[in-house]
């Protein structure tokens, strides 16, 4: 009976010790679900994008433009010369190659059809109008039909080797036309950029005088503006002293074709003449 009395006491102080238990159960439970639910329902990260690098487009206030805007007329000047000659020399460049792959075709025609004519005559009168080997073809025609007067005292020979030779230097200083232009800007472009980038320091040394500093920008736009003159001239000389020295290789296989025509029409000339006696 001792032992039924004890049981509600026992019952109670069951419920008593076991309630917090209980109660520690049904809290974690419910915290450990929601713990858990953002990390299964929780959305990714975005990865954020690379930035995009824009360059943006800066005028250099020290090159060309900006000498030709703030550069006084000496530099001016100085560049209007450099531009004159480089168009001069591209020009006679051009011309002069022109002239060259004219007279080799000449010379092609003069090899195929001037010695298989009939006569002198018909032979001078097939090339083209203008034509160098035409020239020297009348020129040795004219020294044998004029061969009288005070003219007959001199040999014959020896007057149609005068007249042809010369007609055959005209021929070649033909040619050379230009040429010493050429030779002109190849050896003083460099000096004309030269007084160009002295002129830019003496403009360096005038800023630095004037602001009693210096820095970089009092010294940078008249130094750029020197550097650039130099850079001009020797862009402008190089071509010169190229086209220069291989226009007169070229010339050179030209008059050798030409002495060599001149040389056979000579004997041709002298041979008709000696039948005409």
């Amino acid at each position: 009976m001792s032992f039924l009395k004890r049981i509600p006491a026992l019952l109670i102080a069951a419920v008593v010790f076991c309630a917090p238990l209980v109660t520690a159960v049904v809290v974690l439970q419910p915290t450990t679900a929601v713990a858990q639910a953002p990390a299964a329902d929780a959305p990714k990260a975005a990865v954020p994008a690379a930035p995009v690098v824009t360059k943006e487009a800066v005028e250099n206030p020290y090159g060309i433009k900006a000498m030709l805007d703030h550069g006084d007329w000496v530099s001016k000047g100085t560049l209007a010369i450099l531009v004159i000659m480089s168009m001069g020399t591209w020009y006679i460049l051009i011309v002069k190659l022109f002239e060259q792959f004219r007279l080799m075709r000449e010379s092609n025609e003069v090899g195929e059809s001037f010695w298989a004519a009939g006569s002198l005559q018909q032979g001078i009168d097939g090339l083209k109008e203008g034509s160098a080997f035409r020239f020297i073809g009348e020129s040795g025609i004219k020294a044998t039909s004029h061969h009288s007067g005070l003219m007959g005292d001199v040999d014959l020979n020896e007057w149609v080797t005068m007249s042809i030779q010369r007609a055959s230097e005209n021929v070649q200083n033909r040619t050379q036309d230009g040429l010493a232009f050429l030779a002109t800007v190849g050896s003083t472009a460099p000096f004309v950029g030269l007084f160009g980038t002295v002129w830019g320091i003496y403009h360096a040394l005038t800023a630095i005088g004037i602001a009693g500093q210096a820095s970089i920008d009092k010294v940078a736009g008249p130094v750029g503006e020197a550097l650039i003159m130099t850079a001009i001239g020797l862009a402008v000389a190089v071509p010169a002293v190229l086209a220069y020295n291989w226009l007169v290789r070229r010339n050179k296989v030209v008059m050798e074709r030409v002495r060599a025509f001149s040389a056979d029409l000579h004997s041709v000339l002298l041979s008709a003449s000696g039948k005409k006696k």
